[in-house]
């Protein structure tokens, strides 16, 4: 059977780390799971309850398109409580997770060819859909000379662009934009008719001052977001865009016919989400001590070259001392000490090898017993 090009992209590399682990668990090994980015905890318990009453009462079939409109009200008095902005709810389209959000935007701004930028390293599934999608995909390089972010240099050495992804904070590396280097892409695209996606799912996830939206600085960037990172929420597979008028009935269309609509009883728990800041501002409490403890503990281990991590729950890492490629690295912790960690290459194509990526979602505990693996592991080598 003949498989179309747009289905030969490379696979999401964190979810073949998460086969292998669940493979040595099923094996009666055990694992601790440093690999995947998804919340350590459940929804909060209004959702969760909100949830259940909508499985009783509600008949649950589809809603709009673009989403129940009491949550896309809910969202516009969340951009007023948080960032202070005035986003009407006729901007606002709720989608099946950021991801078919991400598809959306794409489908509704740019046409096959069209020149789309994202840095590098950065997150894979982005670089896999636009590819996908047709589009001609430009890498901006970004290390530690930019502090990993997209340096307005960087970008106008990139050519004429139709799109400029960015993710703040980001995935892979932890790196949250300050309002000025992110007023700096939103001028650059501005002033070079550059459309900006604006990737702001790991919002409220922060350590010491919170990341600013995109919004902040214009009406034109499009906003992705997400309940499943610091709602946790990840299961329930609900997101949303913030597009500009001119942009809703183009994605409502495509939305229509693609997706029919969001998950109904995802969109009524997600309502008491907002609600709900006290219980997950402490899970992100928990996460900074992750962090502390899991920056700390490789040091110690002897692999302290990372992204500044400010933001999310990642530290990026580079490995390249230790004299193996990150895939040969991550294949020994997982099979030698239990400590699954996802390698660079899919975050970055050309010097991934070098780097690797840590995630703290899970509990400290966790985190502990893992540095205290990888400091060992690091001594007999």
């Amino acid at each position: 059977m003949k498989e179309s090009l747009r289905s030969q992209v490379p696979p999401f590399y964190v979810m073949e780390v998460m086969k292998a682990a669940a493979l040595r668990e099923a094996e009666g090994g055990d694992v601790l799971h440093l690999e995947v980015g998804q919340p350590m905890t459940p929804a909060p318990s209004r959702v969760l309850e909100a949830a259940r009453k909508g499985l009783i009462e509600d008949r649950l079939g589809y809603t709009a398109a673009t989403g129940l409109g009491a949550l896309r009200e809910r969202i516009g008095r969340f951009y007023q409580d948080r960032y202070g902005l005035d986003v009407s709810p006729d901007r606002v389209v709720m989608t099946i997770g950021a991801s078919a959000g991400f598809v959306l935007a794409c489908l509704a701004l740019f046409d096959p060819g069209d020149r789309v930028a994202m840095t590098v390293p950065g997150y894979s599934a982005y670089r896999n859909v636009l590819s996908a999608l047709g589009l001609e995909l430009v890498e901006v390089r970004v290390d530690a000379g930019t502090r990993f972010v997209p340096s307005t240099e960087r970008l106008e050495m990139a050519g004429p662009l139709d799109g400029l992804v960015v993710a703040s904070p980001s995935n892979p590396t932890g790196v949250t934009l300050t309002p000025e280097e992110l007023n700096s892409v939103v001028e650059f695209c501005e002033n070079s008719g550059t459309v900006l996606i604006s990737d702001e799912i790991y919002h409220g996830i922060h350590y010491g001052r919170r990341a600013s939206s995109a919004l902040e600085f214009s009406d034109a960037p499009v906003v992705v977001q997400s309940f499943s990172k610091y709602f946790s929420m990840t299961g329930w597979r609900l997101g949303w865009l913030v597009v500009p008028p001119e942009l809703f009935r183009p994605v409502e269309r495509l939305s229509q016919n693609l997706f029919i609509a969001p998950p109904t009883v995802s969109q009524l728990g997600a309502l008491e989400a907002f609600d709900c800041t006290a219980e997950l501002d402490a899970i992100v409490t928990a996460y900074a001590e992750s962090r502390d403890v899991l920056v700390a503990g490789l040091a110690e281990a002897g692999i302290s070259r990372i992204a500044p991590p400010d933001g999310a729950f990642y530290v990026y890492a580079d490995i390249s001392h230790l004299g193996l490629d990150s895939p040969s690295l991550c294949a020994r912790w997982l099979k030698e000490i239990g400590v699954a960690v996802t390698p660079g290459i899919d975050f970055d194509p050309d010097q991934g090898d070098r780097w690797v990526r840590f995630s703290y979602s899970e509990s400290t505990d966790d985190i502990a017993e893992a540095v205290r693996r990888l400091k060992k592991w690091s001594a007999l080598r």
